[in-house]
């Protein structure tokens, strides 16, 4: 759910909404109006993160607006299948893992009898994404945007037309036509998904018991999510990655690395630089050949759950692009301009079905700024300050320039650092795994990239982006004051040392 302030939007949860009475009856004034024509300002397909808070945005703007669904439930897959579901498992199982583990007992609390309740579990989270996609009709109510429940195609370029389930369709006469239909998980050549045995992330949120092995093909931010949640609750996992490192795209280096150290010691194992040549089923197992890269050893796998998780596409498929002109890059991706417009100037796309990271609240600031943009305010976003998190336990997380990125950019820097096994904070929590790794320019000391790995990674990064948006210096934050004891002492303590050489307490 979000709270609107302003004209501001400022995003609380997003979740997943399920039939209820206010629901039914919803969808019986939407049937009511099926065969109808609507005229809009702005018809936005999709009600993914950036597509519902650009809807709202742009009623909130004053724009007559409507949304279109093609599933039952508002939301895309952020909220129903993807974020939301992930953190209330990575959450919950993370405190079972401390209750069956010796954790607790080194902190003096003695339990007995831990057992796991995986329906229960599995109810938290469903109890969790009803509750927050419910929000999003509430939201729509309130500020009166209209939602069609159906397929959107675009056919002109100030029409969609919405194909409804009971096969007849409604017409949308727009002004301006924003895409927002987000991605989907990419397939594996060869692979065949049943959601049962071999599962795409959607499958491995709702497994009915806890596989003794589990192997991941890939391990990117998805497989080592969702590889933590049955790690936790007692599956040995191994992941086995085509590259060299973990972490997926714009992980530095250094993290990556003690990013993998910490899950190994947790239980996880790692196959790097290996390919999958085939899986298939056999005698109620998972027979999974993979090779080595760079040796060409082969190797027989074998285990109870195969998740495929390579990675995601956009979904712009049947969207009536060809049809009007809009060619698609190499990656299906909609080509747009600075102002997220296509080649058809009333036709806009944001989100993961464009160039960029695919990430739920990237996609919320590009649909704030592209219907701000349509009613005529400045479009801006820097996406070297859109941040990234994986929501392991530690959490990493990171903004701006890698180390690597410098060095092939041939720009000077410093490098500032500091270990959570010296900050107060995370002494008391016993939770000092992982560190601070901030970057500046070597003369101006400004800012270039921040790297954490450590506990509340993904609440501290925003600090970094705050400061990297304004264009501080290492000095700037290093001069802030911050409260003690907190985990954000590492930061201020890491900005310290990039500006003067050295922190205070290590």
């Amino acid at each position: 759910m979000q709270a609107l302030v302003g004209s501001r939007i400022t995003v609380v949860a997003r979740g997943h909404l399920k039939c209820s009475t206010s629901l039914t009856s919803g969808l019986a004034s939407v049937n009511q109006r099926r065969n109808a024509s609507h005229d809009a300002d702005v018809c936005v397909i999709g009600s993914g993160p950036g597509g519902y808070v650009a809807a709202i945005k742009a009623a909130q703007l004053g724009m007559k607006t409507v949304c279109v669904e093609k599933n039952l439930t508002y939301g895309g897959t952020c909220l129903n299948v993807g974020c939301i579901p992930s953190k209330a498992l990575l959450n919950n199982s993370h405190y079972y893992h401390m209750a069956k583990s010796k954790d607790f007992l080194e902190r003096g609390i003695e339990v007995d009898n831990v057992r796991l309740n995986l329906e229960k579990l599995m109810g938290a989270k469903e109890k969790a994404v009803t509750a927050l996609t419910g929000g999003i009709a509430h939201l729509f109510k309130n500020n009166k945007v209209v939602g069609l429940k159906g397929y959107g195609k675009i056919t002109s370029p100030n029409e969609v037309t919405v194909a409804l389930e009971d096969g007849t369709s409604d017409v949308v006469k727009a002004k301006n036509i924003l895409i927002a239909t987000g991605s989907e998980v990419t397939p594996f050549p060869g692979i065949e998904v049943d959601e049962e045995e071999i599962v795409s992330s959607t499958g491995a949120l709702k497994l009915s018991k806890v596989p003794e092995k589990m192997i991941l093909i890939g391990a990117g931010v998805i497989g080592l999510e969702l590889g933590s949640v049955w790690s936790r609750l007692g599956t040995q996992v191994t992941a086995v990655e085509f590259l060299d490192s973990i972490g997926g795209i714009g992980i530095d280096a250094e993290i990556s690395k003690n990013f993998q150290r910490i899950l190994t010691k947790q239980g996880i194992k790692f196959k790097l630089s290996t390919k999958v040549l085939s899986a298939a089923k056999e005698g109620g197992k998972v027979k999974v050949s993979v090779e080595g890269v760079k040796n060409g050893k082969k190797e027989e796998m074998e285990c109870d759950t195969l998740l495929v998780c390579v990675g995601r596409r956009p979904y712009t498929a049947n969207l009536g692009l060809e049809e009007l002109g809009i060619e698609k890059d190499t990656k299906g991706r909609i080509p747009v301009n600075s102002r997220f417009q296509t080649v058809i100037p009333s036709i806009f796309a944001i989100g993961d079905c464009i160039h960029g990271p695919m990430l739920a609240h990237k996609a919320e600031d590009e649909g704030i700024v592209c219907v701000e943009g349509i009613a005529g305010g400045p479009v801006h976003i820097d996406y070297n300050c859109v941040p990234s998190v994986i929501y392991t336990h530690p959490e990493v997380a990171w903004v701006g320039k890698t180390e690597e990125d410098l060095k092939a950019e041939g720009i000077e820097y410093t490098v500032g650092k500091f270990p959570f096994a010296a900050n107060s904070r995370a002494k008391c929590n016993n939770d000092t795994d992982g560190l601070v790794k901030v970057l500046a320019d070597k003369h101006t000391d400004r800012m270039l990239g921040s790297h954490i790995i450590g506990p509340g990674a993904g609440e501290m990064i925003n600090e970094a982006a705050l400061a990297m948006e304004y264009g501080a210096s290492c000095e700037d934050v290093a001069r802030v004051c911050h409260a003690h004891p907190t985990c954000s002492e590492a930061y201020r303590e890491a900005n310290l040392a990039a500006y003067f050489g050295k922190s205070i307490n290590f």
